[in-house]
């Protein structure tokens, strides 16, 4: 994806887009469950409607187990399970690209999970572009976990203040679309952002100044919930043809995290633990 490559850093910082598209990864990991659920009535002397109300529930619960088992884990990054302590190596090491002002947003690991904070105006973003091998095909929806401890005052989408704590993208394809700058600079696929917010309306979903032909931005979460661990189940493929008309979801070729407290005071603090890419 072209969209976070040098000359795009120094394009979005010129005009503080507030949201900006891009990718990241690290470890793969296939689950492929059994469940097994056996059960002997042997014991059980049921009778009328309690033979009723066990048969019930047995099909309540076999259902439930098939549900589970139908979804696929299809790629996970994880960012739990760390030392305490910079994370900027761990970022590199995994493949992660600085953008912006990424390293000024101190990436470390606390408290289990990844903390990118700042106490100024500035943008930042960490991404990486996946190999065409390791694209994520046939992805329903994303689970995200993730968090923010301080917000950026002022951040409001609906008047125009197009900041945001903390915001994952996700690229689709690899049909570059215009940025909406001069001469095709920045063209980048199509891209679908959550983010969570404050003074935004839940659910709501805006567009930016920029690659307003392929990106759109969705407040997931909003109000203040200062501290507390959010988990966001981002419905993707039908959101994805609904959003840009389309008969198919392409796979997921890059992604991204970013935060940006641009025309906000009092900087921001943001967390994020988990993101799993199902397949149903």
């Amino acid at each position: 994806m072209a969209g976070w490559q040098s000359g795009y850093a120094a394009a979005c910082k010129a005009v503080y887009a507030g949201s900006i598209p891009t990718p990241a990864s690290t470890e793969n990991v296939i689950n492929d469950p059994k469940i097994f659920f056996c059960m002997s009535m042997k014991h059980f002397a049921v009778t009328g409607i309690f033979r009723i109300l066990f048969l019930f529930l047995f099909c309540g619960l076999f259902s439930a187990f098939s549900v589970s088992a139908d979804t696929k884990i299809l790629y996970t990054i994880d960012f739990t399970g760390q030392k305490n302590g910079s994370a900027v190596e761990w970022l590199k090491q995994n493949g992660f690209e600085f953008e912006l002002a990424a390293s000024e947003l101190n990436p470390r690991f606390e408290n289990d999970a990844l903390v990118i904070s700042t106490h100024k105006e500035l943008a930042g973003l960490f991404g990486l572009q996946f190999n065409q091998q390791d694209y994520i095909h046939d992805v329903k929806r994303i689970e995200i976990v993730w968090g923010v401890n301080k917000y950026p005052e002022g951040a409001d989408w609906n008047n125009g203040i197009n900041s945001v704590p903390i915001a994952v993208m996700f690229s689709f394809g690899t049909e570059k679309l215009s940025s909406g700058l001069p001469l095709g600079i920045k063209a980048a696929p199509h891209f679908l952002s959550p983010f969570i917010g404050l003074n935004e309306e839940q659910d709501r979903m805006y567009v930016g100044r920029l690659w307003r032909e392929g990106g759109r931005y969705f407040c997931v979460a909003a109000g203040d919930q200062s501290g507390k661990t959010i988990t966001t189940d981002f419905e993707v493929d039908t959101r994805f043809k609904d959003t840009f008309n389309r008969d198919k979801t392409p796979p997921i070729t890059a992604l991204a995290f970013q935060k940006n407290t641009a025309k906000t005071q009092g900087g921001s603090e943001a967390f994020i633990k988990k993101i799993t890419f199902l397949s149903e």
